[in-house]
């Protein structure tokens, strides 16, 4: 049974328990090769096994008239052509939750990051000027995540890690979500409800937490960030395609928002003509935290994925359902 794999080598060998896979699977590591290419090596297929930043296209799913299964390997599956999955009756499955927690902590260390103008000092204190930052700093008032209101927009598996781990800080918390918990979850959790412009007008931090969908796509626009305070840091370790780009780069230019937090951007790999990364260097450094999209891909988290993902296709492979179905045949 073949296993078309896209996504990088060294990292199924560094994260595979080859001891789960059967010995009669061949792995056809694809990244890089053409659809006609990979459907040349592996048009029998059962399996894709995927990164979830690489596109699968509709032409590669439709060939493969043995395909069973499209595994992500992480969380996301909005590369892949679901209209193609919808017409060939094949699972779609990923990790869902399988990173939230670390998620999660990427997101304090992006808001204390900004919070405490940790690029600044740091580049300060190379050029010498330790004294002249600690004044400055402490004249200007560095601000404590204990005292700040911070908004969830999405209250899925991350949200909740992320409250739960805010908890600690002791600092406000609301959230917006499609679906409100019930009152004795909120007080459990110690979160506040509240429609999305209040969260915005009120809260200090706004970490957006969704999903890309169609719905989605542009999310944080020109006019959700005008509703933001001037104040207020925004926090993105979603997708890049949740954001208008040139809005959320214009409003840190004009002032409009005091800094963002940011682990993705659109296309990925990132660009440097994206409109984010080409801000003035004062800009950036001041207001700006941005990470390669590593908030999710901690050591424990790549092999739980590998692990649970591997799983999935046995179960496909025994004509078992298998777990974490976002798109069933």
């Amino acid at each position: 049974m073949k296993v078309i794999v896209l996504a990088a080598r060294a990292r199924i060998e560094k994260y595979t328990d080859f001891s789960q896979i059967p010995e009669d699977w061949e792995l056809v590591f694809a990244q890089g090769m053409t659809d006609a290419e990979i459907l040349e090596k592996a048009g029998d297929a059962a399996f894709i096994f995927a990164d979830p930043v690489l596109p699968v296209s509709g032409g590669l799913i439709r060939g493969l008239p043995n395909l069973k299964l499209i595994q992500s390997e992480g969380v996301g599956y909005n590369r892949i052509d679901l209209e193609a999955v919808r017409e060939k009756g094949v699972y779609v499955c990923n990790n869902a939750s399988a990173n939230s927690g670390a998620v999660a902590e990427q997101i304090i260390l992006l808001i204390l990051a900004l919070q405490r103008r940790f690029m600044e000092g740091a580049r300060m204190v190379y050029e010498g000027g330790q004294a002249d930052a600690k004044q400055q700093f402490i004249l200007d008032g560095l601000m404590e995540l204990g005292d700040s209101t911070v908004g969830i927009v999405g209250f899925g598996a991350i949200g909740k890690e992320l409250a739960r781990r805010l908890d600690g800080f002791g600092c406000r918390m609301l959230y917006y979500n499609r679906h409100r918990l019930k009152a004795e979850e909120e007080a459990e959790r110690k979160v506040t409800y509240c429609e999305l412009d209040t969260l915005l007008e009120t809260s200090d931090i706004v970490s957006v937490n969704l999903p890309v969908t169609p719905e989605t796509t542009g999310f944080i626009d020109s006019e959700f960030l005008k509703k933001m305070k001037k104040t207020g840091i925004l926090i993105n370790t979603a997708r890049g395609e949740i954001m208008d780009q040139d809005a959320v780069a214009q409003a840190l230019l004009d002032g409009s928002i005091a800094g963002a937090g940011i682990d993705t951007l659109a296309p990925e790999p990132f660009t440097l003509n994206n409109p984010i990364l080409r801000l003035p260097e004062e800009v950036r450094e001041k207001k700006l935290a941005v990470s390669p999209h590593v908030a999710g891909t901690t050591y424990h988290v790549f092999h739980k994925m590998h692990r649970d993902s591997w799983k999935n296709l046995r179960l496909v492979a025994e004509g078992k359902e298998p777990e974490n179905i976002v798109i069933r045949p």
